[in-house]
């Protein structure tokens, strides 16, 4: 698996790694099922420290993108439907809060729609 971290960027290296494995896994080109190299190996690729790799795994993992099994390795999640999964909980979760907090609907919604365009400036 062909992947790049440049040390003088801005963004983390265990942050380039997520990205980079969600962003070939949301594409496709890394196939459901799909058996990534386990930490110390893709960190000795990289030169890096095996912790940097592992916490790409485990957001990569929080993030529903991949599935650790064991002695089997982890693997590419169904990204689809885990993904989806996972926002529609969260987003229950900030409704369910921002009513507790008293916030009113358009309120809720104003933060929810500011956190998004935070989130995605390019949009």
């Amino acid at each position: 698996m062909q992947l790049s971290v440049d040390p003088a960027a801005a963004t983390p290296p265990y942050e380039q790694i997520r990205a980079q494995i969600a962003e070939r896994a949301r594409s496709g080109d890394l196939p459901t099922g799909l058996r990534l190299p386990t930490v110390r190996a893709l960190a000795e690729e990289l030169g890096l420290a095996a912790g940097t790799v592992a916490r790409a795994y485990r957001e990569l993992e929080a993030d529903g993108v991949v599935e650790t099994h064991g002695r089997r390795g982890t693997l590419i999640a169904a990204t689809g439907d885990t993904a989806h999964r996972l926002a529609a909980e969260a987003a229950g979760e900030y409704a369910e809060r921002a009513n507790r907090l008293g916030l009113s609907h358009a309120d809720a919604l104003a933060a929810a729609v500011t956190a998004l365009q935070l989130a995605y400036p390019e949009a």
